[in-house]
């Protein structure tokens, strides 16, 4: 995997087969930053934020000693979830730029994409940050894909 890769969960599949556990343009999506002590898969059971069974992110989120960067992450602006040509887009503003601090964390290496509305705090995807990636160096500005965080062909 390579630094910037954006994987999604397997779970999130069924989530969205579901059609009732994500509203894209309603619900808060976020994207909260991890250490390395856990390492996400595509294949993680029940990934969430906070879960009480299943794969259990939370537990690992970089300290929010900062002045930007709080716990649960940062919120994902403006969701949008459109359709074209069959191809369906998830996409939001880019997160806002986690500025430097020196009481910040220093040891980032994933974010975590879930949905903070969903009673699960359901996770839908994350990102490989090439860490350990550190508050304390210098600031850290996240960039989703300008073509949408996630893109689905309908067939």
């Amino acid at each position: 995997m390579a630094t910037g890769d954006l994987t999604l969960f397997e779970e999130w599949l069924v989530d969205d087969g579901e059609g009732d556990v994500h509203d894209y343009e309603v619900d808060v999506f976020k994207i909260a930053l991890i250490d390395n002590v856990i390492t996400p898969t595509a294949a993680d059971a029940t990934p969430a934020w906070g879960a009480t069974s299943g794969v259990d992110y939370d537990a690992n989120e970089v300290s929010t000693a900062g002045t930007v960067y709080v716990a649960g992450g940062l919120t994902l602006a403006n969701p949008t979830h459109t359709e074209a040509a069959g191809v369906a887009t998830f996409d939001a503003d880019d997160p806002a730029v986690i500025t430097q601090d020196a009481a910040g964390f220093t040891d980032a290496y994933w974010g975590i994409i879930y949905n903070d509305t969903t009673t699960n705090k359901n996770a839908i995807a994350f990102i490989e940050l090439g860490g350990p990636v550190s508050q304390v160096a210098g600031p850290i500005t996240i960039t989703l894909n300008a073509s949408g965080i996630w893109t689905k062909t309908i067939v």
